[in-house]
Protein backbone atom coordinates (compact mmCIF):
# COMPACT_ATOMS: atom_id res chain seq x y z
CA UNK A 1 0.00 0.00 0.00
CA UNK A 2 1.44 3.06 -1.02
CA UNK A 3 0.51 6.50 0.67
CA UNK A 4 1.97 10.39 0.00
CA UNK A 5 1.24 12.66 2.83
CA UNK A 6 1.22 16.29 2.80
CA UNK A 7 1.91 18.88 5.58
CA UNK A 8 1.96 22.31 5.01
CA UNK A 9 4.03 24.77 6.75
CA UNK A 10 4.62 28.21 7.38
CA UNK A 11 7.64 28.40 4.84
CA UNK A 12 7.41 25.35 3.27
CA UNK A 13 5.49 22.08 2.08
CA UNK A 14 6.49 18.41 3.41
CA UNK A 15 5.99 15.39 1.35
CA UNK A 16 6.53 11.96 2.04
CA UNK A 17 5.69 8.58 0.23
CA UNK A 18 5.00 5.74 2.38
CA UNK A 19 4.97 1.66 1.48
CA UNK A 20 3.33 0.66 4.46
CA UNK A 21 5.45 2.52 7.36
CA UNK A 22 8.63 2.38 5.25
CA UNK A 23 9.81 5.96 3.86
CA UNK A 24 10.38 5.86 0.56
CA UNK A 25 10.82 9.55 0.58
CA UNK A 26 10.61 12.70 2.70
CA UNK A 27 11.19 16.28 0.34
CA UNK A 28 10.53 19.66 1.85
CA UNK A 29 9.51 22.65 -0.95
CA UNK A 30 10.53 25.61 0.85
CA UNK A 31 8.90 28.66 -0.23
CA UNK A 32 10.06 32.21 0.37
CA UNK A 33 8.34 35.04 2.12
CA UNK A 34 8.29 36.97 -1.47
CA UNK A 35 7.17 33.58 -2.85
CA UNK A 36 3.97 34.00 -0.38
CA UNK A 37 3.99 37.23 0.42
CA UNK A 38 1.57 38.68 -2.43
CA UNK A 39 -1.85 35.88 -0.98
CA UNK A 40 -4.09 38.03 1.38
CA UNK A 41 -4.29 34.17 3.43
CA UNK A 42 -2.89 31.23 3.64
CA UNK A 43 -5.74 29.13 1.90
CA UNK A 44 -5.53 31.49 -1.08
CA UNK A 45 -1.90 30.08 -1.41
CA UNK A 46 -3.59 26.87 -2.46
CA UNK A 47 -2.97 27.08 -6.53
CA UNK A 48 0.35 27.95 -5.56
CA UNK A 49 1.24 25.71 -3.22
CA UNK A 50 -0.68 23.19 -5.50
CA UNK A 51 1.54 23.59 -8.46
CA UNK A 52 4.73 23.36 -6.64
CA UNK A 53 3.52 19.61 -5.53
CA UNK A 54 2.21 18.62 -9.17
CA UNK A 55 5.62 19.65 -10.44
CA UNK A 56 7.88 17.46 -7.58
CA UNK A 57 5.66 14.16 -7.99
CA UNK A 58 6.27 15.01 -11.98
CA UNK A 59 9.51 15.06 -11.65
CA UNK A 60 9.81 12.14 -9.19
CA UNK A 61 7.57 10.11 -12.07
CA UNK A 62 5.20 9.13 -9.71
CA UNK A 63 2.45 7.50 -10.84
CA UNK A 64 -0.76 9.29 -9.01
CA UNK A 65 -3.04 5.69 -9.58
CA UNK A 66 -0.02 3.87 -8.10
CA UNK A 67 -1.32 5.58 -4.68
CA UNK A 68 -3.58 3.75 -2.42
CA UNK A 69 -4.55 7.05 -0.56
CA UNK A 70 -3.32 10.51 0.12
CA UNK A 71 -3.18 11.96 3.48
CA UNK A 72 -3.00 15.70 4.63
CA UNK A 73 -2.16 17.41 7.96
CA UNK A 74 -5.45 18.38 9.29
CA UNK A 75 -6.61 22.05 9.51
CA UNK A 76 -8.38 24.65 12.27
CA UNK A 77 -11.73 22.68 11.70
CA UNK A 78 -14.88 22.70 14.08
CA UNK A 79 -14.31 20.76 16.84
CA UNK A 80 -13.93 17.02 16.72
CA UNK A 81 -13.03 14.05 17.77
CA UNK A 82 -9.35 12.40 17.49
CA UNK A 83 -8.86 10.02 14.66
CA UNK A 84 -8.58 9.78 11.04
CA UNK A 85 -11.43 11.25 8.72
CA UNK A 86 -11.76 10.94 4.69
CA UNK A 87 -11.81 14.68 3.65
CA UNK A 88 -15.52 16.04 1.52
CA UNK A 89 -16.22 19.09 0.10
CA UNK A 90 -17.93 20.14 3.27
CA UNK A 91 -14.73 19.60 5.27
CA UNK A 92 -12.83 22.05 2.71
CA UNK A 93 -15.71 24.35 2.89
CA UNK A 94 -15.71 24.65 6.73
CA UNK A 95 -11.86 25.08 6.19
CA UNK A 96 -11.95 28.14 3.38
CA UNK A 97 -13.77 29.90 6.59
CA UNK A 98 -11.62 28.07 9.51
CA UNK A 99 -11.81 30.23 12.43
CA UNK A 100 -7.83 30.33 12.02
CA UNK A 101 -5.69 31.03 8.85
CA UNK A 102 -2.90 28.80 9.17
CA UNK A 103 -1.24 26.77 6.50
CA UNK A 104 -1.96 23.25 8.26
CA UNK A 105 -5.73 24.49 6.31
CA UNK A 106 -3.84 23.46 3.03
CA UNK A 107 -3.37 19.94 3.36
CA UNK A 108 -6.48 18.39 3.12
CA UNK A 109 -7.40 20.65 0.22
CA UNK A 110 -4.16 19.56 -1.71
CA UNK A 111 -4.54 16.03 -0.61
CA UNK A 112 -8.42 16.08 -2.28
CA UNK A 113 -7.08 17.29 -5.26
CA UNK A 114 -4.46 14.95 -5.96
CA UNK A 115 -6.32 12.08 -4.54
CA UNK A 116 -9.39 13.15 -6.93
CA UNK A 117 -7.24 13.06 -10.14
CA UNK A 118 -6.17 9.58 -9.18
CA UNK A 119 -9.59 7.95 -8.09
CA UNK A 120 -8.47 7.84 -4.43
CA UNK A 121 -9.73 8.67 -0.94
CA UNK A 122 -8.29 11.43 0.83
CA UNK A 123 -7.83 12.12 4.54
CA UNK A 124 -6.89 13.91 7.79
CA UNK A 125 -5.57 12.63 10.76
CA UNK A 126 -6.20 14.61 14.38
CA UNK A 127 -6.40 17.93 13.15
CA UNK A 128 -5.67 20.82 16.09
CA UNK A 129 -9.29 20.97 16.93
CA UNK A 130 -9.53 18.00 18.39
CA UNK A 131 -11.55 18.29 21.42
CA UNK A 132 -11.76 15.67 24.32
CA UNK A 133 -12.13 18.61 27.02
CA UNK A 134 -14.25 17.78 30.39
CA UNK A 135 -16.86 20.52 30.62
CA UNK A 136 -15.24 22.53 33.61
CA UNK A 137 -11.88 23.19 31.05
CA UNK A 138 -14.28 24.99 28.77
CA UNK A 139 -14.73 27.48 31.61
CA UNK A 140 -12.19 30.69 31.09
CA UNK A 141 -13.24 32.60 33.97
CA UNK A 142 -15.39 35.46 31.82
CA UNK A 143 -19.14 33.95 30.92
CA UNK A 144 -18.63 35.13 27.29
CA UNK A 145 -15.38 33.35 26.25
CA UNK A 146 -15.18 30.11 26.26
CA UNK A 147 -11.76 28.11 26.38
CA UNK A 148 -10.32 26.38 23.72
CA UNK A 149 -9.35 23.11 22.53
CA UNK A 150 -7.05 24.34 19.64
CA UNK A 151 -3.01 22.53 19.75
CA UNK A 152 -1.06 20.59 17.89
CA UNK A 153 -2.97 17.29 18.18
CA UNK A 154 -0.96 15.40 15.49
CA UNK A 155 2.31 15.51 16.67
CA UNK A 156 1.39 15.10 20.12
CA UNK A 157 -0.95 12.29 19.77
CA UNK A 158 1.66 10.44 17.37
CA UNK A 159 4.42 11.40 20.19
CA UNK A 160 2.10 9.74 22.55
CA UNK A 161 1.71 6.66 20.89
CA UNK A 162 5.19 6.25 20.00
CA UNK A 163 5.86 6.63 23.72
CA UNK A 164 3.16 3.84 24.51
CA UNK A 165 4.34 1.41 21.60
CA UNK A 166 8.09 1.60 22.77
CA UNK A 167 6.70 -0.49 25.92
CA UNK A 168 4.31 -2.65 24.31
CA UNK A 169 1.47 -1.29 25.87
CA UNK A 170 -1.57 0.59 24.53
CA UNK A 171 -2.13 4.63 25.18
CA UNK A 172 -5.60 3.69 26.45
CA UNK A 173 -3.57 2.30 29.40
CA UNK A 174 -1.64 5.57 30.61
CA UNK A 175 -1.77 9.15 31.63
CA UNK A 176 1.08 11.16 30.24
CA UNK A 177 1.83 14.86 29.59
CA UNK A 178 2.99 15.93 25.93
CA UNK A 179 4.49 19.19 25.04
CA UNK A 180 5.32 19.86 21.83
CA UNK A 181 7.36 22.47 21.33
CA UNK A 182 7.54 24.44 18.42
CA UNK A 183 6.79 28.07 16.63
CA UNK A 184 3.65 28.18 19.26
CA UNK A 185 3.81 25.38 22.24
CA UNK A 186 1.41 22.64 23.39
CA UNK A 187 1.06 20.92 26.61
CA UNK A 188 -1.66 18.31 27.11
CA UNK A 189 -2.53 15.65 29.92
CA UNK A 190 -3.36 12.59 28.45
CA UNK A 191 -6.05 10.66 30.93
CA UNK A 192 -6.19 7.42 29.36
CA UNK A 193 -5.82 7.94 25.74
CA UNK A 194 -7.55 11.37 25.31
CA UNK A 195 -6.74 15.23 25.61
CA UNK A 196 -8.53 16.27 28.92
CA UNK A 197 -6.75 19.65 28.02
CA UNK A 198 -4.28 21.82 26.28
CA UNK A 199 -3.12 25.52 26.90
CA UNK A 200 -3.83 26.38 23.30
CA UNK A 201 -0.94 27.34 21.69
CA UNK A 202 -2.02 31.27 20.80
CA UNK A 203 -4.15 31.96 23.30
CA UNK A 204 -2.58 30.46 26.75
CA UNK A 205 0.27 28.95 28.41
CA UNK A 206 4.44 29.78 27.88
CA UNK A 207 5.72 32.11 25.25
CA UNK A 208 7.54 30.54 22.23
CA UNK A 209 9.60 31.52 19.44
CA UNK A 210 6.72 33.49 17.77
CA UNK A 211 3.91 33.69 20.04
CA UNK A 212 3.51 35.41 23.06
CA UNK A 213 1.48 32.94 25.23
CA UNK A 214 -0.78 33.89 27.93
CA UNK A 215 -0.30 37.63 28.79
CA UNK A 216 -1.56 39.60 31.96
CA UNK A 217 -5.25 41.33 30.80
CA UNK A 218 -5.38 44.06 32.06
CA UNK A 219 -2.93 45.53 30.70
CA UNK A 220 -3.24 43.37 27.17
CA UNK A 221 -6.91 45.27 27.42
CA UNK A 222 -4.72 48.55 27.76
CA UNK A 223 -2.35 47.96 24.92
CA UNK A 224 -5.47 47.47 22.52
CA UNK A 225 -6.62 50.42 22.98
CA UNK A 226 -3.71 52.33 23.24
CA UNK A 227 -1.93 50.92 20.56
CA UNK A 228 -4.02 52.18 17.32
CA UNK A 229 -3.51 48.37 15.98
CA UNK A 230 -6.52 46.86 14.69
CA UNK A 231 -8.34 43.31 15.84
CA UNK A 232 -6.39 41.68 13.07
CA UNK A 233 -2.68 43.73 13.88
CA UNK A 234 -3.13 42.17 17.26
CA UNK A 235 -3.52 38.89 16.42
CA UNK A 236 -0.79 38.89 14.12
CA UNK A 237 1.09 40.70 17.40
CA UNK A 238 0.63 38.31 19.74
CA UNK A 239 0.98 34.89 17.23
CA UNK A 240 3.63 35.58 15.12
CA UNK A 241 5.55 38.71 16.92
CA UNK A 242 5.44 37.63 20.39
CA UNK A 243 8.41 35.55 22.15
CA UNK A 244 11.83 34.87 20.90
CA UNK A 245 10.86 37.74 18.23
CA UNK A 246 9.47 40.11 20.65
CA UNK A 247 12.14 39.96 22.47
CA UNK A 248 15.07 39.29 20.46
CA UNK A 249 13.81 39.92 16.83
CA UNK A 250 14.59 35.71 15.77
CA UNK A 251 11.98 32.79 16.03
CA UNK A 252 15.18 30.85 15.99
CA UNK A 253 16.45 29.53 18.79
CA UNK A 254 19.63 28.27 17.48
CA UNK A 255 20.24 31.82 17.05
CA UNK A 256 18.87 32.69 20.33
CA UNK A 257 21.75 30.07 21.71
CA UNK A 258 24.15 31.01 19.36
CA UNK A 259 23.66 34.79 21.40
CA UNK A 260 24.09 33.12 24.42
CA UNK A 261 27.30 31.32 23.76
CA UNK A 262 28.53 34.70 22.74
CA UNK A 263 27.60 36.13 26.15
CA UNK A 264 24.31 37.71 25.35
CA UNK A 265 23.20 38.26 28.72
CA UNK A 266 19.36 39.51 27.32
CA UNK A 267 19.14 36.55 25.05
CA UNK A 268 20.09 34.00 28.33
CA UNK A 269 17.52 35.77 30.21
CA UNK A 270 14.74 35.52 27.82
CA UNK A 271 15.52 31.80 26.81
CA UNK A 272 15.37 30.66 30.46
CA UNK A 273 12.35 32.38 30.89
CA UNK A 274 10.90 30.45 28.09
CA UNK A 275 11.54 27.46 29.68
CA UNK A 276 10.54 28.67 33.12
CA UNK A 277 6.81 29.36 31.74
CA UNK A 278 6.95 25.69 29.73
CA UNK A 279 8.46 23.92 33.31
CA UNK A 280 5.06 25.73 35.04
CA UNK A 281 2.58 24.82 32.28
CA UNK A 282 3.58 21.23 32.59
CA UNK A 283 3.62 21.75 36.15
CA UNK A 284 -0.22 22.94 36.30
CA UNK A 285 -1.44 20.00 33.93
CA UNK A 286 0.06 17.38 35.92
CA UNK A 287 -2.74 18.67 38.49
CA UNK A 288 -5.27 18.03 36.43
CA UNK A 289 -4.11 14.35 36.43
CA UNK A 290 -4.36 14.41 40.22
CA UNK A 291 -0.67 14.08 39.89
CA UNK A 292 -1.09 10.41 38.45
CA UNK A 293 1.40 10.74 35.94
CA UNK A 294 3.30 7.93 34.07
CA UNK A 295 5.95 9.87 32.36
CA UNK A 296 6.23 13.93 30.67
CA UNK A 297 7.49 13.01 27.07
Amino acid sequence: MYVLTINPGSTSTKLGLFEGEKALFKETLSHSVADLAGFASCYDQFPFRMEKVRSFLESRDIDRKSLSAVIGRGGTLKPLGAGTYRVTEQMLEDLRHARVDHPCNLGAAIAYELAAEAGIPAYIADPPSVDEFSEAARLSGLKDIQRRALGHALNLRATAFKYASDRNRRLEEMNLIVAHLGGGISVVPFREGRMVDVNCANDNGPFSPERSGGLPATPLVRYCFRSGRNEQEMEALITKQGGLVSYLGTNDLREARRRIAAGDAEAALVVEAMCYQIAKEIGGMATVLDGDLEAIV
